[in-house]
């Protein structure tokens, strides 16, 4: 196994990944925010990592084509992202449903989690250095 191929390493990127798929979601809703008819999109990642260390079985589970195969749970895999249009709302009379305030709140708290992404994965791949180079 390598260094890099942990679990929680594997999360960490998955939620870096997440978190730049959202920004550019993000970016393309306020960029339409007067466009007629256009919904907004969002991305789906933490919930689905939340199905998976809760132990829920979701659509995460392994498929198991033979007998002979190891049965494995889902907490191994690291679910992928997840882009959902809202279809059922409407903001304004040209039924676009981007309100450019939640746009913008999301879009900052996304940067914070993505900031804290980056912060944990620099931790851990300090925390290897330090045990290969033994300092």
């Amino acid at each position: 196994m390598g260094l890099l191929n942990s679990v929680s390493f594997q999360r960490l990127q998955g939620g870096i990944d997440a978190a730049t798929k959202r920004q550019s979601v993000l970016a393309n809703n306020v960029a339409n925010v007067d466009t007629p008819n256009f919904k907004r999109s969002d991305v789906s990642f933490e919930s689905f990592l939340q199905q998976q260390d809760s132990g829920l079985k979701s659509q995460l589970s392994a498929k198991v084509t033979d007998s002979r195969h190891f049965q494995f749970g889902s907490n191994t895999v690291v679910p992928a992202t997840v882009v959902t249009t809202d279809e059922t709302t409407s903001m304004n009379n040209n039924d676009n449903n981007v309100d450019i305030d939640r746009e913008m709140a999301l879009s900052a708290e996304n940067q914070l989690r993505y900031s804290s992404y980056i912060q944990q994965m620099n931790s851990q791949i300090s925390m290897m250095r330090t045990v290969v180079e033994g300092r």
